[in-house]
């Protein structure tokens, strides 16, 4: 019993040296938030088209559907849209009910729809009216959306991207001077995502008549980086 007391003597006498150990000293930080954005012209046109079909049975609003689907794509076709650009985006065929029957437990088919919709990719952009020209006169009888974009769109993410983090340093700079600071390197750098590209409206008038082109314009393409950095601060 002597012999464990002596042992525990010794402990409970460095237990209080061990507690007064200072804790590291935590570096003095400033965070910042910043903005990249660049603006380019829109390089690709995208349109997506609508064939709608009404007929009395399914069967054959379906066939009369594929036959101006048909229609449709040898248009593409022959305005030199490569198969790689028309991708079919969704396709539905459903019946059409009475309105007057409308809220009833069983209201009466009167018809059946059917609706093609495709996506396609023109690469020029003032091409992209006469597109929805040549398409809404060959079978296509709804354009449901426009938009535009850039080809490479990670490479203006990178670009916005480093204009972010200059933006971060430029004003991280500003306030340590100051303050009467010095600033150091950064402790942590992270990204809070992308914007974009962001266009405006899209400008656009369905003609009288056909011989009249669809004036199309694609304004120019916004695309925005966001950054979050923390910077160490180091005494002047």
């Amino acid at each position: 019993t002597m012999r464990k007391l002596l042992w525990i003597l010794p402990l409970l006498a460095a237990a209080p040296a061990a507690a007064q150990v200072p804790a590291a000293e935590q570096p003095r930080t400033l965070t910042v938030n910043a903005i990249g954005t660049i603006e380019r012209e829109p390089e690709q046109g995208v349109v997506v088209l609508a064939v709608e079909s009404e007929a009395s049975n399914a069967q054959a609003a379906a066939t009369a559907n594929a036959q101006r689907m048909t229609q449709l794509n040898a248009a593409l076709r022959r305005a030199n849209i490569p198969e790689r650009s028309i991708r079919t985006v969704s396709y539905e065929l459903r019946p059409e009910y009475s309105r007057e029957d409308r809220g009833q437990a069983a209201p009466r088919i009167t018809g059946y729809r059917a609706i093609n919709m495709v996506q396609v990719t023109v690469d020029e952009v003032a091409r992209l009216g006469s597109i929805i020209d040549v398409a809404i006169g060959s079978g296509a009888n709804r354009v449901a959306n426009i938009r535009f974009q850039l080809r490479d769109m990670q490479a203006a993410q990178n670009e916005a991207l480093g204009i972010a983090m200059r933006n971060a340093r430029a004003q991280a700079a500003a306030i340590a001077e100051a303050a009467g600071e010095r600033l150091g390197p950064p402790l942590n750098i992270s990204t809070g995502g992308f914007i974009g590209p962001q266009p405006p409206m899209p400008m656009y008038a369905r003609a009288e008549m056909m011989d009249v082109a669809t004036p199309i314009e694609g304004g120019t393409l916004t695309v925005q980086a966001n950054v979050n950095v923390v910077y160490r601060l180091i005494d002047p």
